[in-house]
């Protein structure tokens, strides 16, 4: 059986510090206030053995699991996993991605949702929203499956594949939380008429206490009225998954042949295709759902080798199959970094924030000054150093690559 190498070891805490340090005209901002911009940063370097097997290395830059930041958008990718581990564990005839999902309104706040414009029939469908939230990070995309998996089950998965410190406990982007957070609507599945699968309303009432460093942050918010409260931003019942566990997703949902086979997700070999090709599709080759200029562009969502820059010439050569999140001032991308000319890989996980101001919810926040910057910055150094790092055998990284 293969082991997963990064799992039985410490990462290495001094690498990428000095990496950081030696190049102080892209860094000495965030190096002098690391604590004031949370940065939190795992790096992964891969060998491959002569069998292609995956071996990995990891070294970071102050990771602490106890100290607390906003997820975001990053909650995104292990809900979508357990919408397609859901569909098959349901194994029922007629019910796939690409089935019509009709979502109800079952309790306070909750909408309904019976089209879908972006879709090539113009109706809603778990395949389509997966596409949404892997190109763009879309928000009500990603409620629609938090709803589908459930409350309850998402968080009983992610025990299940040891990820102890995270925890999925709402919608984004609708002040969802309390009692609402805890009810997920009624859905139906669809075939033509034909009613495939009925899934009544949920309640999950567990509360999923973790309790860490950081919850209470700033001087003030604006509360959902645009009321300035003064007094610390309350993170204490939003969404936690840490920068290890990240990767950790990211790395089985890649490498599942390095875990064990209980340990692998519920995926046939088409859902793990599906999930890398749109994880690494830039939105503008996106057919259906379509994104065009200016709103959207290639490295759009792209935040660590990019900074998220719409006018940054990609390289032609290189695949980013990623996740990312922005909110209340906090950058995080999880990455893996393909190079397929020159026969690169590696993974990369990080975070930064900058809230100068100390008020959160006032969309006051130094995203394009301070924090994209960082990624691009530290994408770009880390490639920098893989493509001088030796490598006994060079990868096959024929199944990381799509036509799109």
């Amino acid at each position: 059986m293969i082991t997963l190498t990064a799992s039985a070891q410490q990462p290495d805490t001094t690498f990428l510090k000095n990496l950081l340090e030696s190049h102080p005209e892209l860094f000495s901002h965030i190096l002098d206030h690391p604590t004031h911009n949370e940065v939190q940063i795992l790096y992964t370097q891969i060998d491959r053995d002569e069998n292609n097997v995956p071996h990995f290395t990891s070294y970071s830059y102050r990771l602490d699991a106890n100290h607390y930041f906003y997820p975001a958008s990053t909650v995104k990718l292990p809900t979508a996993i357990f919408a397609l581990e859901k569909l098959n564990q349901l194994n029922i005839h007629g019910l796939t991605k690409k089935t019509v999902m009709k979502t109800d309104s079952s309790f306070a706040g909750e909408t309904k949702k019976t089209e879908d414009t972006t879709s090539a029939d113009g109706l809603p469908g778990i395949g389509n929203y997966i596409k949404q939230i892997l190109l763009v990070s879309d928000n009500y995309a990603y409620n629609r499956l938090y709803e589908f998996v459930g409350r309850g089950e998402i968080n009983n998965k992610l025990k299940k594949y040891g990820l102890n410190h995270t925890r999925i406990i709402g919608r984004l982007a609708i002040y969802d939380g309390g009692e609402e957070a805890k009810h997920t609507n009624a859905i139906d599945f669809y075939k033509g008429k034909k009613l495939i699968y009925h899934q009544p309303a949920q309640y999950d009432a567990k509360d999923y206490p973790i309790h860490l460093e950081n919850m209470l942050q700033g001087k003030g918010y604006l509360d959902k009225n645009d009321k300035l409260i003064m007094k610390p931003f309350d993170f204490s019942e939003k969404n936690v998954y840490t920068i290890a566990d990240q990767q950790s997703v990211l790395k089985r949902l890649l490498f599942p042949e390095t875990f064990p086979k209980d340990q692998q997700f519920n995926l046939t070999k088409q859902d793990y295709k599906f999930i890398y090709k749109y994880m690494s599709m830039f939105p503008t080759e996106s057919k259906k759902p379509t994104y065009n200029s200016p709103d959207y562009y290639p490295a759009f969502c792209k935040y660590l080798f990019y900074g998220n820059d719409s006018l940054a010439v990609i390289n032609p050569d290189i695949r980013i199959f990623n996740k990312i999140g922005d909110s209340y001032g906090y950058v995080i991308d999880n990455a893996y970094i393909v190079d397929f000319k020159n026969k690169v890989e590696f993974i990369i996980t990080a975070v930064v924030q900058s809230n100068d101001d100390g008020i959160y919810n006032d969309n006051i926040y130094e995203y394009k000054t301070v924090c994209q910057p960082f990624m691009k910055n530290l994408g770009q150094l880390i490639y920098q150093y893989e493509l001088q790092r030796p490598k006994k055998h060079l990868p096959d990284l024929s199944k990381f690559r799509f036509d799109y």
